[in-house]
């Protein structure tokens, strides 16, 4: 995990789901991120999006040109806090 100005990020590839799931909600639930978080995983996390919804957080898939991270061998997932 690292901070820059704009996010936190976190790097969650090589975990067996349901794990990255886990420690994203763990994340967010804990207030471990103030507005945004961007997690880099293996595949696309169709199970944590209605969680997210629950929890009020947007969710996109960015490409890696918006990224520090070459997201080639995986995606790149920018969460935000809702109302923020």
């Amino acid at each position: 995990m690292w901070r820059t100005a704009d996010a936190v990020h976190i790097d969650l590839r090589g975990l067996a789901p349901p794990e990255p799931m886990v420690a994203i909600l763990r994340m967010i639930d804990g207030n471990d991120v103030d507005t945004t978080l961007v997690a880099y995983l293996d595949r696309e996390p169709i199970f944590l999006y209605p969680e997210l919804d629950d929890r009020e957080w947007n969710h996109e898939i960015v490409g890696p040109s918006c990224g520090s991270v070459n997201s080639e061998d995986g995606i790149m997932l920018r969460m935000t806090r809702l109302g923020t």
